[in-house]
């Protein structure tokens, strides 16, 4: 229960207050980490590796701590879960920037608009136009929506303090590291496939979620539905093609095509049917991530409270089986001692054969159990 509420506050206070603007924990961990890689680095996997284990174990082992210090404590643990879900969630951010760009799209600024997509992705504005502008942040929004909203609070359901921290640890660190250049292919690697390994539910989720409520955008869920089947495994990240398919098919607009970002480019496959994003679709693609993100946080608080609690009675009954199952071991092992120390008394002592028994004193197995 207590992190049910944690999850529900912190939500909540994202939803008002948005990220703080000075001391953001998610920025300190940034700078933490930068200096991490700079002591590890060498431009292979194992160096990647060993940089990824300590730079998300560290949350991880705090969370626990945290976690272990508030068990019997539930309103200091809700305090935690809340202030943690604030600093990792960052729906409102998200929300606020698709608004502007749509303003400034509206308002004819393209400099001010290319200026602004920073804030949202990585790839080089110079050169966009209105319509690559506006798909730049749809994709933005759709990805995003699963990787600053659904996903922490997915793993802050399943998994607690641990899940929040350990969560956004991973995910900043691919931002940091997991993309294609030439300092990183090998080194960010175990980082990218992180990111990737703990997005896989909750990037279908978000999909799911996008197409439930498509109508609050004036979406169409039946055509969501059918173009998130269609495509979402055309996209070359495993997750990104799940949030931009279904946000394609509620906005009713056609995604992909070729990305440049500083210093290289890519073409990716097109997702769903219908005309080029426009500035007009922005403020709708906000509003589906602000539906999504209510559906995932109701989700997210019902779980400790109704299945978590069954996945946690099974656990403990499967835990104490495995316990019980060693003391019947451990009970049949010591009887089995003492039958080998009564053989020894037998057959190897000063019984009927008055000398060292028929085993040479050493019971019917050396002194062991068969």
């Amino acid at each position: 229960m207590a992190n049910a509420v944690g999850l529900l506050a912190g939500y909540a206070l994202d939803r008002l207050l948005g990220d703080p603007r000075r001391w953001h924990p998610v920025a300190g961990f940034g700078q933490a980490a930068g200096a991490l890689e700079r002591r590890l680095y060498r431009p292979d996997r194992t160096a990647g590796t060993a940089f990824a284990a300590l730079a998300v174990g560290g949350p991880v082992l705090l969370g626990a701590v945290a976690a272990a210090a508030t068990r019997h404590r539930p309103v200091t643990r809700a305090v935690l879960v809340a202030a943690g879900t604030w600093s990792v969630l960052g729906g409102r951010t998200l929300r606020h920037e698709a608004t502007v760009m749509g303003r400034t799209l509206r308002d004819g600024d393209l400099p001010a608009a290319r200026q602004r997509l920073g804030h949202l992705c990585g790839r080089d504005p110079s050169t966009l136009d209105e319509s690559e502008l506006a798909r730049a942040t749809v994709e933005s929004v759709a990805e995003n929506t699963s990787d600053a909203v659904v996903a922490p609070l997915f793993w802050g359901a399943v998994a607690g303090l641990p899940g929040l921290l350990g969560y956004r640890a991973a995910n900043t660190l691919d931002a940091m590291v997991g993309h294609r250049s030439a300092r990183y292919a090998r080194f960010g690697t175990p980082a990218a496939r992180l990111d990737d390994a703990l997005n896989l539910v909750p990037s279908r989720l978000t999909g799911l979620l996008t197409i439930a409520v498509a109508p609050v955008a004036h979406g169409d869920r039946q055509r969501a539905w059918q173009v998130w089947r269609r495509d979402r495994n055309d996209h070359p990240s495993p997750n990104a093609g799940q949030c931009e398919a279904a946000m394609a098919g509620a906005l009713g607009v056609r995604l992909g095509g070729r990305n440049v970002y500083f210093g290289r480019s890519e073409v990716r496959p097109f997702l769903g049917d219908g005309p080029r994003p426009e500035a007009r679709h922005l403020k709708r693609a906000a509003r589906i991530s602000g539906g999504v993100g209510l559906a995932a946080v109701g989700l997210a608080a019902a779980y400790p409270v109704t299945l978590g609690r069954l996945v946690g009675a099974v656990s403990r009954r499967a835990l104490i089986g495995a316990v019980g199952r060693r003391g019947l071991v451990a009970v049949a092992g010591r009887r089995g001692l003492a039958a080998a120390a009564s053989g020894r008394e037998l057959a190897g002592g000063r019984g009927l054969t008055g000398g060292r028994g028929l085993t040479g004193g050493r019971g019917l197995a050396g002194g062991r159990v068969v």
